[in-house]
């Protein structure tokens, strides 16, 4: 498995994946993603931005993630300071071809990667509240419960925030 940047090539096969992956999403009783989100439009912005993050095994895309420094106001009601900088994971998806192969936890990883390569220490993620896979694999790779938001852009939908602090190495 590789993780790299996602190119404009890849928003086609993204979108194949968000069709294999919302059904599945939506019979668990997780509507967090919908035909309308995410879409091609998004895809094509996070890669302008080069914050978009894929999984590529053997030439398939396995998964995808964004990892921006985008947070959004109402995580403030969770007692986080979001003036202060931190790399937050979105979008984060793994083909049901490549479940239980370790994609998402890769891809996560990564985004331990780039906090250290720009120095920023802290990690955020949501998820939605019926989401229980990601909530099991959060706090396995060291983030912290830090409470329940609603979001602007999914009315009556619960999200849980978690975050992680790297601690620094000395030089």
């Amino acid at each position: 498995m590789i993780i790299r940047l996602a190119t404009f090539d890849d928003v086609p096969a993204l979108l194949v994946l968000v069709k294999r992956v919302v059904p599945l999403m939506q019979q668990a009783g997780n509507f967090q993603w919908d035909d309308t989100y995410p879409n091609e439009a998004v895809f094509i912005d996070d890669v302008a931005k080069q914050q978009l993050w894929v999984a590529d095994v053997d030439g398939q895309l396995a998964g995808v993630s964004a990892i921006t420094t985008d947070q959004e106001p109402t995580y403030a009601e969770v007692g986080w300071d979001i003036n202060e900088p931190a790399i937050v994971t979105h979008r984060l998806a793994v083909d049901p071809a490549f479940r239980r192969q370790g994609v998402a936890r890769a891809l996560l990883l990564q985004a331990d990667e780039v906090a250290r390569q720009r120095d920023i220490p802290i990690l955020r993620i949501d998820t939605n509240t019926q989401n229980q896979a990601t909530q099991r694999l959060f706090p396995a790779l060291g983030y912290v419960y830090a409470g329940e938001i609603g979001l602007d852009f999914r009315p009556g939908l619960r999200f849980v925030c978690y975050e992680k602090r790297l601690t620094r190495t000395l030089p």
